[in-house]
């Protein structure tokens, strides 16, 4: 393992540079097609973030691959008659549910059709002629449009200059108490905000603030107060259902509700593409962001970032985060799991980032494995330990150099990005459980109990 970072014993190492994929945010229209291969850095180091960018190729992960799906049904009437559809998966017309069930009534009169049979020819004629209507006007007061307004910084001939930069996004209300509206978005909708505006579904307008983020998974939270919001649009907005992503299956039935270009919130519709689907994109802070997906043929577009994934019931299963924009594939959107991003959405909504008095600190230096890695050496993806500081909980509970982080307090890591995020909520003097996989025990987990010291008490 120490062949994979020449330490030095602040915590530098070689440079790595991780396959940058074609896929990207749905970010505003002039800044699709996000970012390139970048160099993996400690945050203990210096804070310098040098980069090494690295043309992308084809095969990696979801790749520019194109998948292009068009399917005929073709059923035979009685008589001389026949008709061609052309359907989705979700909509149908009453045309379809007719000649579905004149086919079944023709195939009952020449015996064709067991009892089962018939009772699947007719949950398929009901599945055809299903409608999002209803699923829509039920989650629309759920779903809100996101505004932000920032300042970009830009050199000139004449020096650095300031632009007002304004984006477009869209988001969930997930949560509501006595004083504030939580609303669920993408950490990349909010980014850089000088001044965030929530619409909601009546056309009313709010100032909204941001509760929390977490890039390593692109999720914030959005809150608005309560005594801010009118009376009216109190009584026309609604919490949204949550749904088990973990029980979504290919194929089902999906639906999108999202602020899509920023026009207004709108609505399509597909199944459930894939599940599980490795997208590694880069945020606006140069991070790398790698998560594991569902993924969708239902349109998504700029602004529909944050919005809602939605399951036949009109349960949100995902929160919308990203599209693949490529000459040579459509079709491809993606959602971060419901039942993966809650308990992130949900240590937001609980918790306050705590003060850079009370900021907590491992002791270590790390460096990421990325899966490229993982699979080139064959140690797990995770936070290789670089060097660990004396004295420090780490060094404490029994963490050494070469091990690799996996898990902390509960949650997976993949990253230096993950730890930060993941920390910068829970205060120094707290004891969590960092799950390492030993180096010197064949990578082999363990679970140790860790005290987080002060990061300001930290050994330099």
């Amino acid at each position: 393992m120490s062949d994979f970072y020449n330490n030095d014993h602040n915590g530098n190492g070689s440079d790595f540079t991780g396959q940058q994929n074609a896929g990207t945010y749905s970010y505003k229209k002039e800044d699709i097609n996000q970012g390139e291969s970048y160099y993996q850095w400690s945050p203990y180091d210096d804070g310098n973030r040098a980069r090494q960018k690295k043309q992308p190729s084809f095969g990696k992960k979801i790749g520019r691959a194109a998948i292009i799906g068009l399917v005929f049904g073709l059923i035979a009437g009685l008589a001389f008659e026949s008709v061609v559809i052309v359907s989705d998966h979700l909509i149908g017309s009453n045309t379809a549910s007719a000649v579905v069930e004149t086919k079944k009534d023709a195939e009952k009169e020449e015996g064709k059709l067991s009892k089962t049979e018939n009772a699947e020819v007719s949950t398929t004629a009901t599945k055809i002629t299903t409608d999002v209507s209803e699923i829509a006007d039920s989650v629309l007061p759920a779903v809100v449009q996101v505004s932000n307004v920032g300042i970009k910084e830009y050199k000139t001939f004449f020096g650095t200059m300031e632009q007002e930069t304004q984006s477009a996004g869209s988001g969930i209300i997930v949560s509501q108490d006595e004083e504030f509206i939580y609303i669920a978005t993408n950490n990349h909708v909010v980014s850089g905000a000088e001044t965030l505006t929530i619409t909601f579904n009546d056309g009313e307008a709010v100032e909204g603030t941001i509760k929390g983020t977490d890039s390593s998974c692109d999720l914030a939270v959005v809150s608005v107060a309560v005594k801010d919001i009118k009376e009216d649009t109190m009584s026309a907005i609604k919490v949204a259902t949550l749904g088990d992503s973990d029980a979504t299956v290919v194929g089902e039935p999906a639906i999108v509700i999202g602020n899509a270009m920023g026009y207004g919130i709108s609505v399509t519709n597909g199944i459930i593409s894939a599940k599980d689907r490795e997208v590694t994109l880069q945020d606006d802070d140069g991070n790398v962001v790698t998560n594991s997906l569902l993924q969708t043929n239902a349109a998504v577009n700029p602004g529909n970032s944050g919005g809602a994934l939605l399951n036949a019931k009109g349960e949100v299963i995902g929160v919308v985060s990203a599209k693949l924009v490529d000459t040579t594939a459509e079709g491809m959107g993606y959602a971060i799991p419901i039942s993966y991003a809650w308990s992130i959405i949900q240590q937001m909504i609980d918790n306050d980032v705590v003060s850079e008095l009370d900021a907590s600190y491992i002791g270590i230096a790390g460096k990421d494995i990325t899966a490229e890695m993982s699979e080139q050496y064959n140690v797990p993806v995770g936070v290789y330990v670089a060097q660990v500081v004396e004295g420090s909980g780490a060094d404490q509970a029994g963490i050494k150099v070469e091990d690799v982080i996996t898990s902390f307090n509960g949650r997976k890591v993949t990253n230096v990005n993950t730890l930060n995020n993941i920390m910068k909520y829970i205060p120094a003097g707290t004891t969590v459980d960092i799950t390492v996989a030993r180096a010197d025990n064949n990578y082999e987990e363990e679970t140790l109990q860790v005290t987080l010291t002060r990061k300001a008490d930290k050994v330099q």
